[in-house]
């Protein structure tokens, strides 16, 4: 029971996306992230080590769906219910994936969740 109610918690909660991060929309629908790279660190490994200055993120089927669904007014529930309806069985175990899936974007600062 206490696993349910952890879970409905973060399932109400509300994913904004980072404002500094840009993104395109190829001919196919597919959405690729651009992260650029800031910060001393990354400064000088662009310069010592080549590393790019802007890094590109290629979201798969799905995330490529949710992702302009982010707007800072649905939560993840709601979200779910729009991916339960445009992906159906594909998309299940469909909760767990998509905890998962908010979980890792606000690891790596791509979404604030409140």
């Amino acid at each position: 029971m206490k696993k349910q109610k952890i879970a409905s918690n973060f399932l109400d909660k509300i994913p904004t996306r980072n404002p500094d991060i840009g993104y395109t929309v190829d001919e196919k629908g597919v959405i690729t992230l651009e992260i650029e790279n800031k910060g001393l660190f990354n400064r000088i490994a662009q310069k010592v080590f080549k590393k790019p200055k802007i890094s590109y993120i290629h979201l798969d089927e799905m995330g490529s769906f949710v992702w302009p669904i982010i707007n800072g007014e649905k939560n993840i529930t709601e979200i779910g219910e729009a991916v339960d309806e445009h992906f159906g069985e594909k998309a299940h175990p469909l909760y767990e994936r998509l905890a998962k899936y908010f979980q890792i974007l606000e690891s790596y600062g791509f979404v604030k969740l409140s």
